[in-house]
């Protein structure tokens, strides 16, 4: 029996001793939890940053004392006790890390996640070096900026880096390659917004094992190595955001377990290969804004686990393939912006899983879909801008989760109920703008509906639509280009005046403001456009938060109020061809970001404001047609990216403001029809008008020579891109990002020019338009031969002054020159027989000079009528009535031998003939050298009158 108990008291001791060997307490190492602490105690916990989820921190003892291995966010080593892993991601963290951060005394750390914190744009700290057992490392999105410490480089042992700043937040490294160059056993590399600045360096086509590589929006640039798509285990790449990043698909050989691949807004091109197809793991592709082309593979069809496919804003041709009807998993197809053509859509209702639909501004042609049935989960639809026609099918209103509608410019045809619109409940988005399509029952008394944003342009309204009145989320009202007449009603904006951002009512025939209230109580209003319309009223107030201003065209009297001058947001103000009066308030050069001014066709007086403050923002000034006195003030000159400056038609008396020059960006100066006076050539500046396209200084009083330093500074008429003919000359305000789908978002430049006699309003611009126009004032002297290298002018006109000597022969370089009047002046000589080879030339004047000799022949110069060469008394041949004595309106053909000295007339004629009879053989070498001779029988004359002047001598 005591045998048995001292068993038993054995077998308990030892049962003790393994439960307190279990159970014993493992206390980390006290030089991590130290470390641990102070870390903790160099920061507050801020809850109320938007990405703290918990303050893991909270859970450490108060005094460092007991487990720090048992603390929140902490994991230990099994053996050493020592501290492996620091999680403080989402913690609440907030304050400047210090850069003597005892962070680097755990020096066993294999992984440190510090994501998500706030640490007040304090620089990453430098000493991770000391960290060489690191394996993941993660700062990102924890307000860190500056420069990324080099040390960081020598983590060799990496298989995660995440450095991505916060948006707000910027951080730098000057060369990647540098960077990762160590870290050849990466797994995840995200540096996405880390400004780089350098190309992808090619080495990390040798990280084999890759699985995930995040670059975008990072400045790369350069070529990107096309081998990292064929990584053996690369499964998402993100390069997008690097606008100066090239490259294009590898035509085979991809990485098969690829599942996303996101490209958008970089410089991308080529076809999209076949071999894309055999991605089968893929599910998401986004390469919008490229510059892809040629025809989508119908391998696509294959990629059947794909969710979003994005390849919007490029230059993708060709039919959209019938397989696309095999992608069932697809939720998000966006074609937006490409040339694609077609004549079926149908393949769209195989998709049952769509949510979003985007094949806005194609060619596509033929019916409208007819059927949406299947296409219940449908929250987006965008069909906008192609040739589709027919009616609107039935179905499409039974879409009850559809958010979005946008079906403008279509050639769509019949009624829209507008009952049949409510059934759609979610709708926010309606967009049935300049598509054949009227209104009914525009009645519905329903406060119920979410809808934000409305476009009816051009739907043959001729009354505002009464359910608008009852809309109370609306923020954009689109009703421009229909028939609506009278007053505009208070009632249109009832619900909705408190977030109404956005209206467009131009192109109607509206009257004027109900009750003639033209404070408009609309507090957020940022953009409004009345242009276009019939009122009769003074200028209506506005919201302080006014960015665009356009009440054009209109019969607006009164003067400009003194409050236009607490508008703090105005980009854009145009009030012209209307009957506005009295002064220009003297702060418009002084509003922060007024781009676009225009005042152009009205009746102010005075003179031209002379506040234009440093950091001038216009771009664009129209002040013309108007009775503004004065000079023009010198302060303009602060305007640094002033692109257009019309101050024609009125009374202004100064002299040529030669300090316009040093406005980098000028294109259109147009100082015509003023009191301009004095010599421009004679000016001892340097003057440097390197970007102009248009100079108009007609009907002025400007004398002396032709301005030829002003002529010879205009580079951009010598040499001049490849350009899109329909490209016009605009400004894209920052304000348009938020209304970019609803147009209107580019403010083209207009003007009037003398353009082949005729004056013409040019409403817009083509940026291929050069034109010189210097007439009716009193220059005098010769043409200068330089203006021939301004070849890509396509106007000149230096018509009514006193210019003398002959016509220069270099005027005949000007290749795409449209239109040249020469007329009233004092020109004498020949019309050079090398004119007739400006095969664009359509108006040509030289009437009213004392020119002789016969007018050119063929090309151009047979269309010309008999006005062009009047009153040159010496001018003979058709169409004028004189003929010339040799029966030939054409003078002989210019002389292509030179004749500088006597020994070259007589070189000339024997060598050309000998050279002929050795190379062709010797009896057709002797009839041409008769031709030749015959040819060049005045070239004979000339030369032995030459010798002949000789021997006398």
């Amino acid at each position: 029996m005591a045998a048995f108990s001292l068993y038993l008291l054995l077998t308990w001791m030892l049962l003790l001793s393994i439960f307190h060997t279990m159970f014993a307490e493992v206390l980390c190492h006290a030089d991590d939890s130290s470390a641990l602490m102070e870390f903790k105690r160099s920061f507050k916990i801020d809850t109320t940053d938007g990405r703290c989820v918990y303050p893991k921190v909270d859970s450490w003892s108060l005094d460092g004392s007991g487990d720090c291995c048992l603390w929140d966010g902490i994991q230990c080593d099994e053996v050493t006790n020592r501290v492996i892993a620091l999680n403080l991601s989402n913690s609440c963290l907030s304050g400047t890390m210090s850069p003597n951060t005892t962070l680097f005394q755990l020096v066993h750390l294999e992984l440190l996640n510090l994501a998500l914190n706030s640490f007040n744009f304090s620089s990453i700290p430098y000493g991770f070096s000391n960290l060489s057992r690191l394996e993941y490392l993660d700062l990102s999105n924890s307000d860190f900026s500056g420069d990324i410490p080099l040390d960081i480089s020598q983590l060799s042992k990496l298989i995660s880096l995440n450095l991505s700043p916060s948006w707000s937040a910027k951080l730098h490294f000057p060369n990647m390659g540098n960077l990762v160059h160590n870290m050849t056993g990466l797994k995840n590399l995200h540096l996405s917004s880390v400004s780089l600045l350098s190309p992808v360096p090619p080495v990390l086509a040798n990280f084999s094992s890759l699985t995930s590589l995040e670059l975008g929006s990072c400045q790369l640039n350069g070529e990107f190595p096309v081998s990292i798509f064929q990584l053996p285990n690369l499964e998402v790449l993100d390069i997008s955001g690097n606008f100066d990043l090239f490259g294009f698909f590898p035509k085979s050989h991809w990485g098969s377990p690829l599942k996303s691949i996101e490209l958008q807004a970089t410089n991308f091109s080529g076809e999209i290969p076949a071999s894309i197809g055999n991605l089968s793991f893929l599910t998401e592709l986004s390469a919008s804004r490229c510059n892809f082309s040629g025809s989508l593979p119908f391998s696509l069809g294959n990629l059947s686990h794909l969710t979003s496919l994005d390849l919007s804003q490029n230059y993708i041709q060709g039919q959209i393939p019938f397989s696309f009807a095999n992608l069932a998993q697809l939720s998000t197809l966006s074609l937006n912006y490409n040339s694609l053509s077609g004549n079926t859509l149908e393949w769209v209702v195989n998709l049952t899983k769509l949510t979003n639909l985007g094949i806005a501004v194609n060619q596509l042609s033929g019916g409208f879909p007819s059927s949406f049935e299947n296409l219940k989960q449908l929250t987006g639809l965008f069909l906008s801008h192609n040739d589709l026609h027919g009616d609107i099918p039935s179905t499409l209103w039974n879409l009850k989760d559809l958010e979005i509608l946008e079906l403008e410019s279509l050639n769509l045809n019949g009624n829209v109920d507008v009952k049949d619109l409510f059934k759609l409940k979610n709708l926010t988005d309606l967009n049935l703008s300049f598509s054949n399509i009227s209104l009914t029952n525009s009645f519905i008394n329903t406060t119920t509906w979410k809808l934000t944003h409305l476009g009816l342009d051009s739907c043959n309204l001729n009354k505002f639509p009464q359910f608008i009145g009852y809309l109370s989320k609306l923020e954009v009202l689109r009703l421009s280009h229909n028939r609506i007449q009278g007053t505009i009603p208070r009632w249109v904006w009832n619900n909705s005046k408190e977030s109404l951002y956005y209206i467009d009512l131009s192109q109607n025939f509206l009257t004027g403001f109900e009750n003639n209230q033209t404070n408009l109580p609309l507090p957020q209003l940022g953009i409004l456009d009345i242009s276009s319309n019939l009122l009769k009223t003074t200028l209506p107030g506005l919201s302080p938060l006014i960015m665009r201003y356009n009440i054009s065209n209109n019969f607006l009297y009164g003067e400009v109020p003194t409050s236009i001058c607490e508008l703090s947001y105005l980009g854009m103000l145009d009030l012209s061809n209307n009957a506005l009066n009295g002064t220009l308030p003297p702060c418009l050069g002084s509003i922060g970001p007024l781009l676009f001014l225009n005042l152009a066709r009205n009746k102010f007086d005075g003179m031209i404001p002379n506040i234009y403050l440093d950091g001038c923002a216009l771009r664009m000034i129209n002040l013309g047609e108007n009775r503004l006195r004065g000079i023009v003030p010198r302060s303009l000159g602060n305007c640094g990216m002033l692109e257009y400056l019309n101050l024609g038609d009125n009374q202004i008396n100064d002299t040529f403001p030669f300090w316009l020059s040093e406005l980098a960006h000028l294109k259109v100066v147009g100082l015509q029809s003023n009191k301009f006076h004095g010599p421009i050539e004679g000016h001892l500046s340097q003057l440097n008008f390197t970007s102009l396209h248009i100079l108009d200084l007609s009907n002025n009083s400007f004398n002396g020579k032709l301005p030829s330093k002003l002529l010879q500074s205009c580079n951009t008429m010598k040499v001049v891109d490849a350009q899109d003919k329909l490209a016009y000359m605009y400004i894209y305000p920052w304000i348009s990002m938020y209304i970019a789908s609803y147009g209107k978002d580019m403010w083209t430049f207009a003007m009037t020019l003398t353009n082949k006699g005729i004056e013409m309003e040019y409403a817009k611009i083509q940026d291929i338009l050069m034109a010189i126009d210097l007439s009716s004032n009193k220059f005098e002297g010769f043409i200068p031969e330089l203006i021939g290298d301004l070849k890509y002018l396509r106007m000149l006109n230096l018509s009514n002054n006193f210019l003398t000597g002959s016509i220069p022969h270099s005027l005949a370089n000007l290749k795409v020159l449209e239109s040249l009047d020469l007329s009233q002046n004092n020109l004498v000589g020949e019309i050079p027989q090398q004119l007739a080879d400006l095969t664009f030339l359509e108006v040509f004047d030289v009437s009213h000079n004392r020119l002789s000799g016969p007018i050119p022949r063929g090309t151009q110069f047979d269309t010309f009528g008999s006005n062009s060469f009047v009153m040159n008394d010496g001018l003979c041949g058709s169409p004028l009535p004189n003929k010339c004595t040799n029966g030939d309106n054409t003078p002989p053909p210019p002389s292509s031998f030179k004749v500088d000295n006597d020994e070259e007339c007589l070189f000339d004629l024997d060598w050309r003939i000998t050279l002929v009879g050795t190379g062709v053989g010797f009896l057709v070498g002797i009839v041409l050298g008769n031709l030749i001779i015959d040819e060049k029988s005045r070239w004979f004359l000339y030369c032995s009158k030459k010798m002949a002047k000789g021997w006398k001598r």
